[in-house]
Protein backbone atom coordinates (compact mmCIF):
# COMPACT_ATOMS: atom_id res chain seq x y z
CA UNK A 1 0.00 0.00 0.00
CA UNK A 2 1.47 3.10 -1.05
CA UNK A 3 1.65 6.10 1.73
CA UNK A 4 1.02 9.81 0.67
CA UNK A 5 1.35 13.16 2.71
CA UNK A 6 -0.74 15.57 1.40
CA UNK A 7 0.29 19.09 3.49
CA UNK A 8 -0.18 22.58 2.75
CA UNK A 9 3.15 24.05 2.62
CA UNK A 10 6.20 23.85 1.09
CA UNK A 11 9.33 22.25 3.36
CA UNK A 12 12.56 23.97 3.02
CA UNK A 13 16.33 22.80 4.03
CA UNK A 14 16.52 22.37 8.13
CA UNK A 15 16.25 20.10 10.60
CA UNK A 16 12.34 19.05 10.08
CA UNK A 17 13.35 18.44 6.60
CA UNK A 18 16.73 15.79 7.41
CA UNK A 19 14.48 14.14 10.18
CA UNK A 20 11.60 13.64 8.02
CA UNK A 21 14.04 12.64 4.71
CA UNK A 22 15.82 10.09 7.21
CA UNK A 23 12.26 8.59 9.12
CA UNK A 24 10.96 7.86 5.33
CA UNK A 25 13.79 6.33 3.91
CA UNK A 26 13.56 3.94 7.10
CA UNK A 27 9.82 3.12 6.36
CA UNK A 28 10.81 2.77 2.83
CA UNK A 29 13.32 0.35 3.82
CA UNK A 30 11.48 -1.13 6.45
CA UNK A 31 7.88 -1.43 4.66
CA UNK A 32 8.94 -2.47 1.71
CA UNK A 33 8.57 -6.24 2.84
CA UNK A 34 5.39 -5.51 4.10
CA UNK A 35 3.81 -4.57 1.58
CA UNK A 36 3.82 -0.60 2.58
CA UNK A 37 5.39 1.90 1.12
CA UNK A 38 6.43 3.62 -0.92
CA UNK A 39 5.70 7.03 0.94
CA UNK A 40 5.50 10.13 -1.11
CA UNK A 41 5.10 14.16 -0.51
CA UNK A 42 2.62 16.07 -1.94
CA UNK A 43 2.98 19.62 -1.04
CA UNK A 44 0.24 22.30 -2.05
CA UNK A 45 0.60 26.10 -1.39
CA UNK A 46 -2.52 28.62 -1.58
CA UNK A 47 -0.76 31.47 -3.30
CA UNK A 48 -4.36 33.49 -4.17
CA UNK A 49 -4.75 33.72 -0.27
CA UNK A 50 -7.81 31.80 -0.55
CA UNK A 51 -8.01 29.65 3.05
CA UNK A 52 -8.69 26.82 3.99
CA UNK A 53 -11.40 26.20 0.92
CA UNK A 54 -8.75 26.69 -1.42
CA UNK A 55 -6.19 24.46 0.49
CA UNK A 56 -8.75 21.86 0.56
CA UNK A 57 -9.06 22.34 -3.03
CA UNK A 58 -5.62 21.88 -3.87
CA UNK A 59 -5.51 18.71 -1.40
CA UNK A 60 -8.27 17.27 -3.02
CA UNK A 61 -6.61 17.29 -6.32
CA UNK A 62 -3.13 15.97 -4.57
CA UNK A 63 -5.05 12.91 -3.44
CA UNK A 64 -4.66 9.50 -5.44
CA UNK A 65 -8.08 8.20 -6.58
CA UNK A 66 -9.62 5.71 -4.03
CA UNK A 67 -7.40 6.78 -1.44
CA UNK A 68 -8.13 5.96 2.25
CA UNK A 69 -8.38 9.56 3.41
CA UNK A 70 -6.45 10.20 6.92
CA UNK A 71 -7.17 13.72 7.96
CA UNK A 72 -4.57 14.75 11.31
CA UNK A 73 -6.20 17.05 13.30
CA UNK A 74 -6.44 18.14 16.84
CA UNK A 75 -10.25 17.01 16.94
CA UNK A 76 -9.10 13.55 15.95
CA UNK A 77 -8.64 10.67 17.86
CA UNK A 78 -6.04 9.56 19.89
CA UNK A 79 -4.20 6.53 19.57
CA UNK A 80 -1.01 4.82 20.33
CA UNK A 81 1.63 3.51 18.17
CA UNK A 82 0.37 -0.39 17.97
CA UNK A 83 -2.60 1.10 17.05
CA UNK A 84 -1.80 2.99 14.42
CA UNK A 85 -0.07 0.26 12.73
CA UNK A 86 -2.69 -1.75 13.23
CA UNK A 87 -4.91 0.75 11.10
CA UNK A 88 -2.17 0.53 8.23
CA UNK A 89 -2.17 -2.90 8.45
CA UNK A 90 -5.84 -3.34 8.15
CA UNK A 91 -6.32 -1.00 5.12
CA UNK A 92 -3.03 -2.40 3.46
CA UNK A 93 -4.94 -6.36 4.23
CA UNK A 94 -8.13 -5.09 2.62
CA UNK A 95 -6.50 -4.50 -0.32
CA UNK A 96 -6.42 -1.02 -0.74
CA UNK A 97 -3.74 0.41 -2.99
CA UNK A 98 -3.17 4.29 -1.56
CA UNK A 99 -3.31 5.72 1.91
CA UNK A 100 -3.57 9.11 2.14
CA UNK A 101 -2.49 11.32 5.14
CA UNK A 102 -3.81 14.80 4.75
CA UNK A 103 -2.13 18.03 6.84
CA UNK A 104 -3.50 21.28 6.80
CA UNK A 105 -2.39 24.55 7.07
CA UNK A 106 -1.80 27.16 9.99
CA UNK A 107 -6.08 27.01 10.68
CA UNK A 108 -6.28 23.68 10.13
CA UNK A 109 -8.12 21.51 7.49
CA UNK A 110 -11.25 22.59 6.07
CA UNK A 111 -14.49 21.00 7.67
CA UNK A 112 -15.78 19.88 3.90
CA UNK A 113 -12.65 17.93 3.26
CA UNK A 114 -12.56 16.61 7.10
CA UNK A 115 -15.93 15.30 6.44
CA UNK A 116 -15.04 13.56 3.36
CA UNK A 117 -12.37 11.60 5.20
CA UNK A 118 -12.61 7.96 5.95
CA UNK A 119 -10.78 8.91 9.85
CA UNK A 120 -9.53 11.93 11.69
CA UNK A 121 -6.24 11.54 13.60
CA UNK A 122 -4.57 13.65 16.86
CA UNK A 123 -1.16 13.71 17.95
CA UNK A 124 -3.08 15.63 21.09
CA UNK A 125 -5.20 18.21 22.53
CA UNK A 126 -1.89 20.85 21.07
CA UNK A 127 -1.61 22.41 18.15
CA UNK A 128 1.22 22.03 16.19
CA UNK A 129 2.99 23.20 13.36
CA UNK A 130 2.77 21.53 10.12
CA UNK A 131 6.05 21.16 10.02
CA UNK A 132 6.34 19.23 13.20
CA UNK A 133 3.74 17.05 12.76
CA UNK A 134 5.18 15.96 9.33
CA UNK A 135 7.97 15.08 11.25
CA UNK A 136 6.05 13.10 13.96
CA UNK A 137 4.05 11.55 11.47
CA UNK A 138 7.16 10.25 9.42
CA UNK A 139 8.72 9.26 12.62
CA UNK A 140 5.14 7.18 13.96
CA UNK A 141 5.11 5.64 10.05
CA UNK A 142 8.66 4.28 10.77
CA UNK A 143 7.05 3.26 14.08
CA UNK A 144 3.86 1.67 12.71
CA UNK A 145 6.33 -0.52 9.87
CA UNK A 146 8.68 -1.29 12.70
CA UNK A 147 6.26 -2.70 14.75
CA UNK A 148 4.43 -4.69 12.40
CA UNK A 149 8.13 -6.21 11.35
CA UNK A 150 8.54 -7.55 14.78
CA UNK A 151 11.84 -5.06 15.22
CA UNK A 152 13.03 -3.93 18.82
CA UNK A 153 12.20 0.00 17.62
CA UNK A 154 9.17 0.38 19.39
CA UNK A 155 9.42 -0.89 23.25
CA UNK A 156 6.52 -0.84 25.70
Amino acid sequence: MRVHICAVGRLRAGPEKTLIEDYATRFDRTGRALGLGPVTFHEVEDRKGGGMPAEAALLRKALPDGAVKLALDERGKLMSSPDFADVLARHRDDGRGDLALIIGGADGIDRGLRAECDMALSFGKMVWPHMLVRVMLSEQLYRAASILAGAPYHRV
